[in-house]
């Protein structure tokens, strides 16, 4: 996990930080985890919709660019942070769930470690892309969100809920959309200089 061939940085700002941010000074650093929460917050705001029965949501493909973008674990505390804020304005009446917040971190650790990988060949994108897409379906969306509404609210077997959660209510499709704008929106960011993986 070299950045730019410097092995001089410690590995632990290297988990902490991007690329990006790790050779900035202290207030880059703070401004760029400001604009990433403050982006988490205004999509947790305005950035979700129904559609049918589908809840279509942005926050998993900013969830990832936040990882990708400041770090692992800086952005895995703006995801939280961020959902945090986003619920407390726009609550509904409904309880906080933890659960999603902690999905979104989790999104943002497994983006920013796959992406930080040393990997430059052609299409190299395209593989942490699938990379990240998959772990971060099976781990965040089906293990922690979808057994944490089952647990909580679900009369029915595992695999029934599973099933009707990504396809009657349209996870599936709600995921599909953000891992194809992670695909869309990385080699842009990467071509405008504004992330380096």
């Amino acid at each position: 996990m070299s950045y730019q061939g410097n092995t001089e940085i410690p590995v632990w700002k290297r988990v902490l930080f991007s690329q990006t941010l790790v050779e900035k000074n202290k207030s880059h650093r703070i401004a760029y985890i400001a604009v990433m929460t403050a982006l988490i917050v205004v999509a947790n705001m305005f950035f979700e919709f129904k559609l049918a029965e589908t809840q279509f949501s942005f926050t998993l493909v900013i969830s990832a660019l936040t990882g990708i973008m400041i770090g692992p674990l800086c952005g895995a505390a703006a995801c939280f942070l961020g959902d945090l804020v986003g619920f407390l304005y726009n609550s509904g009446g409904y309880a906080y769930l933890p659960w999603i917040g902690i999905s979104m971190a989790l999104v943002a650790v497994v983006a920013g470690l796959v992406y930080a990988l040393p990997w430059r060949w052609e299409g190299h994108l395209f593989v942490k892309g699938g990379i990240v897409s998959v772990v971060t379906f099976l781990l965040c969306t089906v293990g922690i969100n979808t057994t944490a509404f089952w647990l909580l609210y679900s009369k029915v077997s595992y695999g029934t809920y599973l099933i009707s959660r990504l396809f009657v209510q349209g996870q599936i499709w709600n995921s599909l959309v953000n891992y194809a704008l992670l695909f869309i929106v990385v080699p842009v960011l990467q071509r405008v200089k504004l992330v380096s993986v």
